[in-house]
This record gives C-alpha cells, structure tokens and sequence, in this order.
C-alpha cells in the first residue's frame, strides 16, 4: 500500500505519493497550508483511478477529457507525466524517466496506490 507524505518546505508545505517499496511516484505543487495540501491528496485519491492517461508523446495524439494523466517528453528527452483534476488544475506531477514503459508504470502506480494510501505527516 501506498502513502502520501506531508512535508514542509522553505515556500509551504507539499506531498509526496510514496509507492509500497518507498519510492516517489508523485509529487504536489507547494501550498501554503496544510488543510490545502490536504484537499489536494484528497484530489489526486479521487482522481488517479479514474483518469484516461493523454499520450503527448505520439504526433497526432488524442485528446482525454478531464481528470486525466497528460505523458510528454521534457527538453531533456526524459518521460514525464502530470495528472490534471477535473477541473484541468495539475494536482501532481513526475520525476523523469529514461524509457516510456518506466513512465506508463508510474502512471499506473499511482492509479493504484493513491486510492487507500495512508497520510503521514513529517
């Protein structure tokens, strides 16, 4: 099972979406407040399992409606993808990968692991 990590920041505070083996598969934007950071996990939990993944990497590629996973390539080549809420805000976001498989696994890692993930605070 996965959990979400409230930590603070320099700015605020923000989450991490850890997978079972401790890795992170996800990351917030920095908010201001915790109750903010909070509703913001809430999101992500609601959204992940039931968002479409959008393949901007693939000319041509079509679009999803919201909430949905949006995968690109960055400047440096590396696979990234952020997941949007319904209401098209981006609620998380990735760390690179090297290969297009790592990406979508990531992706799919989150769809599992957000729905029961306990929240700890650091």
């Amino acid at each position: 099972m996965g959990k979400f990590v409230i930590r603070t920041v320099a700015s605020g505070v923000k989450f991490d979406l850890l997978a079972t083996n401790g890795q992170v598969i996800a990351t917030s934007e920095v908010y201001k407040a915790i109750a903010s950071c909070k509703n913001g996990i809430a999101s992500v939990a609601k959204n992940a399992p039931v968002a479409g993944v959008e393949d901007q990497t693939v000319e041509g590629y079509e679009a999803v409606k919201h909430p949905k996973f949006e995968m690109y390539q960055d400047k440096a080549g590396e696979y990234r993808f952020r997941l949007k809420a319904t209401n098209g805000e981006i609620i998380a976001t990735s760390e690179g990968y090297k290969a297009k498989a790592s990406c979508v696994n990531g992706i799919e890692s989150v769809k599992k692991n957000a729905v029961d993930a306990e929240i700890v605070e650091e």
